[in-house]
């Protein structure tokens, strides 16, 4: 199956390439270096996700696929939902489009503050489940929590004013209402394995919404 150490791994690597890419496009656009970024940070995210699985499976050692989930949820519960409404801030040609983003960064340091809380007081866990890494932290009011994190991350990418950007929200808000329905405990990993793939959403942007147009690719 896909949702294994090989399938975090081969996903993973794939996402970089084409985060690499991505990145070499944000020459002289420095409005773009944070969005840029982002597809090379979720494949490095899989890619981290592998070393658990495989210290989970006694592949690697205690320590190292500790310190990997730790990694994993640093980048998927702290540093994402900041960094990608910053990111699309970052992106916005006017004030009045970075005005209409300020709330979704403001909601996402919120969210990143009540789940450092969680992940500082612990426990924090992560077991196999049936084709996925179940992340298990102590977190007061999780259902809130979590559709907040929905809010700043896909909020702020629906909220944007590319095309290809809007189309990484959708991708993502679609994938979480049926990961929603069809697991709680691996929501945290698959939704993170399919916000990677779609960031192929964010190579298309940064390729192809060139500089030298105006407002290229923006929804009016």
């Amino acid at each position: 199956m896909c949702f294994s150490p090989q399938g975090d791994l081969i996903g993973g690597a794939v996402v970089t390439v084409i985060g690499i890419d991505a990145f070499r496009q944000t020459a002289g656009r420095t409005g773009h270096l944070l969005l840029g970024g982002l597809p090379l940070l979720l494949g490095a995210h899989q890619i981290d996700e592998s070393l658990v699985w495989w210290s989970l499976q006694g592949h690697v050692s205690a320590p190292v696929g500790r310190l990997a989930m730790w990694i994993y949820l640093v980048i998927a519960l702290l540093v994402v939902p900041v960094l990608v409404p910053v990111a699309i801030l970052r992106l916005e040609p006017t004030w009045r489009r970075r005005w209409r983003i300020a709330p979704f960064v403001t909601l996402g340091l919120g969210v990143a503050g009540a789940l450092l809380e969680a992940m500082v007081r612990g426990p924090v866990t992560v077991t196999m489940g049936s084709y996925h890494l179940a992340y298990s932290i102590a977190l007061r009011h999780g259902i809130v929590i979590v559709s907040l994190y929905v809010v700043a991350t896909c909020g702020a990418l629906l909220a944007s004013s590319y095309r290809h950007i809007v189309l990484f929200g959708v991708v993502n808000l679609v994938a979480v209402a049926v990961l929603a329905r069809l697991t709680a405990d691996g929501f945290a990993s698959l939704w993170c394995f399919y916000a990677a793939v779609a960031s192929g959403a964010i190579w298309l942007h940064m390729r192809f919404a060139r500089n030298h147009r105006a407002h290229p690719y923006a929804l009016t």
